[in-house]
Parts: structure tokens; sequence; C-alpha cells
């Protein structure tokens, strides 16, 4: 039997005291100690990476070749339908909406706001693009052709006009962006 007076081997106390210490047996780091460490070096880890990103974007800003915009209106110039356009607008604003809110181009239509219908569908340098997916200042330097410019002369281009002939308008609010998609195929294809 044992002595109540004498403290007991195998208590907490004495454990903990031996595991610390490295005797009975263990030398070194417990298994419990090595994953807390190596916890709180992860969690330490990705605590700094915010700091890090941010002392980057802070060098980024001193960059003088780094031209910052925003977050107000900002004036651009863009190049639409063959005339130069100033507009302010926010770094934000898509070109479908510098178009129509901005400049008061209404044949661009702006349906999905996702770039899935292409009802927005304008020529950047005569390639055809979903304006509604494009900011407008993406669009400064290019030239821009809207439904309201590619007719020539005030006459509707050809292929407008045989959207009216063969009534392929259906409702009307996407025919611009097919039009504008259609017409780019024949500028590349003239015979598909």
């Amino acid at each position: 039997m044992s002595d109540p007076t004498k403290p007991n081997d195998n208590s907490p106390q004495n454990r903990h005291e031996s595991q610390v210490s490295g005797e009975g047996g263990r030398n070194g780091i417990t298994r419990r100690g090595f994953l807390k460490g190596a916890g709180l070096t992860a969690a330490g880890t990705a605590l700094l990476e915010p700091v890090r990103a941010f002392s980057n974007e802070a060098a980024a800003s001193t960059n003088p070749a780094v031209t910052e915009l925003g977050p107000g209106p900002v004036p651009i110039r863009l190049h639409i339908n063959g005339k130069e356009h100033a507009v302010d607008i926010e770094p934000r604003t898509t070109l479908a909406d510098a178009l129509r809110i901005h400049l008061g181009m209404t044949g661009t239509k702006i349906i999905c706001d996702r770039g899935a219908c292409s009802g927005c569908t304008v020529w950047l340098d005569k390639v055809p693009v979903n304006s509604c997916m494009m900011l407008a200042i993406d669009a400064i330097g290019h030239d821009v052709t809207t439904i309201e410019g590619v007719a020539a002369e005030g006459e509707p281009h050809p292929l407008q006009a045989a959207f009216v002939k063969h009534d392929a308008t259906q409702c009307g609010f996407c025919t611009p962006g097919m039009v504008m998609s259609c017409a780019a195929l024949l500028e590349k294809n003239p015979h598909p």
C-alpha cells in the first residue's frame, strides 16, 4: 500500500515536470508541443501575409510609372464612331454604362450585365466585345464602334436593312448586339 504523505509518481504534476526536464525516457519536444508550435507558426505566417501585401502595394504606389485613378470621377477621352468624346467617369464604370448613361448612346443595350447574351456588343478596333464586361478606361486609345456608328452617312448598314427586310428583329432589344456580331463576321469573312 502506498504512503499518503509521499507524493504519487504518476500524478499529473510529476508527469509534467518529467516531460519538461526530459526525464522518464523522453528527450526533447513532445508531439503536442510540436503541433502547438507548428500551429502558431502557420497562424503567424497567415497573419503577416496581409502586412506584406500592404507593403508591396505601398511600394507600387511610389512607382512613378503607376497611374492611380479614382475613386471619384476622372476625365477621360474615348474615340467612339469616329469622334472624340470627353467624359468624367468613375474608374469602375463599364463601357456599356459610359456609352448609355454618360454619352446618351442608347443603341448599346445592357441585358444580362454578365457578358452572356451579347446584347451589348460593340467593336473595339473592329473586334466585337461585350461592353458590359469591359471598363471604359480600358477603351482609352482604341476605336469604339457602336450600332449608331455602323451605318454609313445616315444610311443603315446593309445588315441592318436585311434584318428589317426579313423581320429578324423579333422584339428588337438584343438586335443591336446581333447586328454588331454579324457585321463583324461579314467584315472578317464576306462569304461565310
